[in-house]
């Protein structure tokens, strides 16, 4: 069974720094690309950052470029996103998400994604 589970979210100060994690299970994460998505009450889920199954690869959103490094390690079956000089508009639940069909970063949209995690609350906020 394909599963997804991320882990890491929380309250933290703007300026601050949180490091998502995604783990897998019931599939060889290595196979395939991975994206972290994002969202805000009120607002659309955005995919915020993809790697390649290689981890050649990353695509991140203008807003977050600079700021947020998406990472894995096939051999934990794990993927990251380490999330620096946090800002309140990112405030939103991060889910992990896979189409298990390429080792390259699908389009953007929510559509290209068959398998998503529950989603970890990332709260930025004095």
């Amino acid at each position: 069974q394909v599963q997804l589970v991320e882990s890491g979210g929380g309250l933290v100060q703007p300026g601050g720094s949180l490091r998502l994690s995604c783990a897998a299970s019931g599939f060889t994460l290595d196979n395939y690309a991975i994206a972290w998505f994002r969202q805000a009450p009120g607002k659309e889920r955005e995919r915020v950052a993809c790697i390649s199954s290689s981890g050649g690869i990353t695509y991140y959103v203008d807003s977050v470029k600079g700021r947020f490094t998406m990472s894995r390690d096939n051999a934990k079956n794990t993927v990251y996103l380490q999330m620096s000089s946090l800002k309140p508009e990112d405030t939103a639940v991060y889910y992990c998400a896979t189409d298990l069909r390429s080792g390259w970063c699908r389009p953007p949209q929510r559509s290209q994604y068959a398998y998503w995690g529950q989603g970890t609350q990332v709260t930025v906020s004095s």
